[in-house]
């Protein structure tokens, strides 16, 4: 049986360290010394060392690094493609081919790293180093390192213990890999205690609700300012833990796969881009930040072609349009227009419900090229041009996400402050046409099939605040009200349903009696008064509502669902869902849990699913 020395330090200001070593009798050898004066730790072993000095780590001998890869930055392909890999493993001396995915060895394994460049390219808090001692090693180094990767590198690669930084668990899981009970296994912890600080806080405030209020953000803020922690770190640090959140971990890598499985065949099908288009519509409901789909984006589309026969013609007209912005040069009267604009506008709109890149690009290349020209003297109204048609992109993206937050999330609230920016954002667009912006944003969303009932109601709301303003019928204040109201009812709505389920689930197995209902309806409305949760008039109202809803999710779960999975009845289920009235996002993660729970194959699911694609 192995046991294991631990040795606990800090060298400079910001980082720590922690060396192991591992072997069945390690208590009779030396393995490091420490230079006093110039606070360097130098561990080693016959052949090898490793130097950790306050500004950076040399090393010599066999072995390598590893890390948990931190969620969006980039990796080999073979990595990404394999959603078991968790680790980046880099090895002294090894060369990868990431077109042919061969790996060769070599005897130069003698090298340095800075610390500012080891917590960049690997994790921004933890990183491991390695190295291994045993006689029946090959004395050539390339051939020690191949002899490595063989016993221990699928463990490297796929091992849990790295991130969640079980230390005693990871040597337990590769000492027995080496298959020598003469070997010595060294591993050193370098963290960077700064960044440990900062992501441990974000963690701590945004596992909290899925979001920051303002003073939390200040201390995050200040944190950085304390240690310097510059821009990109910070933010790499947020999307990863942001990531790591259960709620949101699930979706993001069934977002992943999708695109994985599209870049292996080449196209994204119309069934996928249902998918994902329900994936995108999904992480607003449950406030997912679109910054992490916007990762995945960048990383893995570029990697397919999208099968769409509209594609051509809005990215040719956009490029019809843009490029007359560069007419003026040739002593042609060139303007963009409002039929430009609105045209435009629309274009985007297509890319973002199509996922398509190209648009974005093409704005850059355009943006690029307008640069060029003025500095090489050209007119300076070619920028204004542009930054004309870059402000009416910008007015709907944000018009259309704060559109989507109100359509699909729950217990989102617009102040009046949101509200009279909208009123100008309609004025905009409508002056470019008449009724543009209810074609933009409106018209396809009461199409959409996840649209539920409050956020119907929230819109519809919206949509006839605006107008009773403009006709000065109304106010921005008596709208703010009744956007209010409805977001107090839905969040009454969701919070009684939640407790009559749980009371349901533990003390009633039955309520179809009246007496039932009333002794039910009576302890969760004494519980939500006790608790002080949010209370609204039509309380009885809601929770017959309630009960109705938990009934008829019993029925489906229980009696239509193994009927549709057992003929793949999409009209059934498709029947059913449209006339029930029930969340269509909930219905489906019964679906879900039905199909995991009964270990069935849910691309299966997503079959049945495409009959309403």
């Amino acid at each position: 049986m192995h046991k294991h020395i631990r040795l606990h330090g800090q060298t400079g200001d910001q980082i720590e360290y922690s060396v192991m070593v591992a072997g069945t009798d390690p208590f009779q050898r030396y393995f490091f010394s420490v230079a006093q004066e110039g606070d360097h730790l130098r561990v080693f072993s016959p052949g090898n060392e490793l130097l950790i000095a306050p500004h950076g780590v040399s090393h010599q001998g066999n072995g390598g690094y590893f890390c948990e890869y931190m969620f969006g930055v980039v990796q080999p392909t073979s990595d990404l493609t394999k959603p078991e890999i968790i680790n980046r493993l880099v090895m002294y001396g090894v060369r990868s081919d990431d077109t042919t995915g061969n790996i060769s060895f070599s005897d130069l394994t003698t090298g340095s790293e800075t610390y500012d460049n080891l917590f960049f390219d690997g994790n921004a808090v933890c990183n491991y180093f390695f190295f291994v001692h045993f006689p029946r090693l090959p004395r050539q180094l390339k051939s020690q390192q191949e002899e490595l990767v063989k016993r221990i590198g699928k463990a490297l690669k796929r091992s849990t213990s790295i991130g969640d930084e079980r230390d005693d668990e990871l040597v337990a899981e590769l000492f027995p890999l080496l298959q020598d009970d003469t070997a010595h296994l060294f591993i050193s912890k370098l963290t960077n205690r700064p960044h440990r600080e900062y992501r441990n806080l974000f963690r701590q405030l945004y596992f909290r609700s899925k979001k920051i209020a303002d003073p939390d953000f200040n201390r995050l803020v200040n944190l950085a300012e304390e240690y310097k922690i510059n821009q990109y770190q910070q933010e790499r640090m947020r999307i990863d833990v942001m990531y790591r959140h259960p709620d949101n971990k699930r979706i993001v890598d069934e977002y992943r796969n999708i695109l994985l499985a599209c870049s292996a065949k080449g196209e994204i099908s119309s069934l996928d881009n249902a998918r994902l288009t329900r994936l995108k519509t999904l992480s607003v409901r449950t406030k997912i930040p679109g910054a992490l789909f916007q990762v995945l984006d960048k990383m893995l589309q570029k990697e397919y072609n999208l099968i769409n026969r509209e594609e051509t013609d809005y990215l040719a007209s956009t490029r019809q349009i843009l490029e007359g912005i560069f007419l003026k040069e040739k002593e042609i009267e060139s303007h963009i227009d409002h039929e430009d604009l609105s045209r435009l506008i629309r274009a985007k709109k297509i890319a973002v419900e199509n996922r398509d890149s190209s648009f974005d690009q093409l704005m850059l290349d355009v943006s690029k090229e307008c640069d060029e020209k003025i500095r090489d003297g050209a007119d300076c109204s070619l920028l204004k041009d542009f930054s004309t048609v870059v402000a009416y992109l910008d007015r709907f993206d944000s018009v259309a996400n704060l559109i989507s937050q109100l359509a699909f999330m729950e217990n989102v609230r617009i102040d009046k402050e949101l509200l009279r920016d909208l009123l100008e954002h309609k004025a905009v667009f409508d002056n470019l046409q008449k009724g543009c912006f209810h074609e933009l944003f409106i018209k396809d969303l009461f199409h959409n099939i996840y649209l539920g009932r409050f956020g119907k109601r929230k819109v519809a709301t919206l949509m006839e605040g605006l107008s009773g303003i403009e006709a000065r019928t109304s106010t921005v204040e008596e709208l703010n009200r009744k956007l209010y109201d409805i977001d107090q009812e839905e969040r009454a709505s969701l919070i009684l349903i939640e407790h009559v389920r749980d009371r349901i689930r533990n003390f009633y197995s039955k309520f179809n009696t009246k007496a039932d209902q009333e002794a039910l309806r009576r302890e969760v409305l004494e519980e939500l008064r006790t608790k002080r949760s949010i209370l609204v008039d039509n309380m009885d109202q809601l929770f017959n509502e309630a009960i109705i809803t938990i009934k008829k999710e019993a029925m489906y779960l229980h009696t239509l669902l193994p009927t549709i999975i057992a003929e793949k009845n999409v009209v059934l289920r498709e029947d059913f869902l449209e006339n029930s009235g029930l969340d269509r996002f909930y219905v489906e993660e019964l679906e879900r849990d039905y199909y995991e729970r009964n270990e069935l194959d849910l691309e299966e699911l997503y079959q049945i699913r495409k009959g309403l694609n």
